[in-house]
């Protein structure tokens, strides 16, 4: 296996840890706990290359669906059919859809990481929040007072922080990848 290879491997491997080091710092709120997960996929999606990124976030859910404890609430198929499923779920279009946004507007990087940032957060609404409605049967005020309304505020910490680190960590990850070809 060719050094550039090597170092693909070595940073999805680097970035799925840091996705599962902020499923274990968490504060239980209700069904959906506030981690630091979406924190780690919305920096996957800003600093990683698009395959990469997604390569990232499928090799953690792979690793949650044979039964590791990756997840907030363990591992296991279990843990991905409960009420953070569609989150979790959620992390695919978000990794997706955040890189996209960094290739596509990467000239201004401070907007391009603030915009992907706010994509990713986005669809860790659209597929989680209807994922937690109808594992839970909630109405749909349930619905965003279990997985809105708590989390709006580090929601936006998160993006900002993201849109903060995302240049030098993007620099890094650029460089390290550019001196391999």
């Amino acid at each position: 296996m060719e050094r550039k290879q090597i170092l693909k491997l070595v940073l999805v491997a680097l970035f799925t840890a840091l996705i599962t080091a902020g499923a274990y710092i968490k504060i239980p709120v209700g069904p959906v706990p506030v981690s630091l997960c979406t924190f780690f996929v919305n920096l996957t999606a800003s600093c990683l290359p698009l395959p990469l990124a997604l390569a990232t976030v499928l090799a953690y859910l792979f690793l949650g669906i044979i039964g590791l404890p990756v997840f907030t609430s363990g591992g296991g198929l279990a843990a991905l059919m409960g009420p953070t499923g569609g989150y979790l779920v959620g992390y695919i279009p978000s990794a997706l859809f955040g890189a996209l946004v960094m290739k596509l507007l990467g000239k201004n990087i401070r907007i391009a990481s603030f915009l992907s940032a706010v994509v990713s957060t986005a669809f860790f609404y659209v597929v989680g929040l209807p994922w937690l409605s109808l594992t839970l049967d909630l109405p749909l005020s349930g619905t965003l007072g279990a997985g809105l309304f708590p989390f709006i505020f580090g929601d936006v910490l998160k993006i900002i922080v993201a849109t903060l680190v995302t240049p030098s960590v993007r620099s890094r990850v650029t460089e390290l990848l550019e001196c391999e070809e």
